[in-house]
């Protein structure tokens, strides 16, 4: 079966959504610093820090950032597994 760009796309993005309630909700219970709470809570920041663009009429600042941990990875393994018995 060929899967088409917006539906990879729509799994990566629901599968980080759930990943994120995920971790926000283990979080909850577990004490800060903990081995437990470093694994599925604390996550990695990859992407760009600031960009700044001055074309001297307009100023443009962007900062794309990533934040991965356990609870995305497998928040998109769970949404890729529901999307893939759903046909649209």
């Amino acid at each position: 079966m060929k899967k088409s760009l917006g539906k990879v796309a729509l799994t990566l993005f629901l599968g980080v959504i759930i990943g994120a309630v995920f971790s926000e909700v283990i979080g909850l219970f577990l004490t800060d610093g903990s081995v437990a709470d470093q694994l599925f809570v604390t996550s990695r920041d990859f992407g760009i820090e600031t960009g700044h663009l001055d074309l001297i009429v307009v100023e443009f600042s962007f900062k794309l950032m990533i934040h991965v941990n356990l609870m995305s990875v497998v928040g998109v393994f769970i949404a890729s597994q529901l999307l893939r018995w759903y046909r649209f």
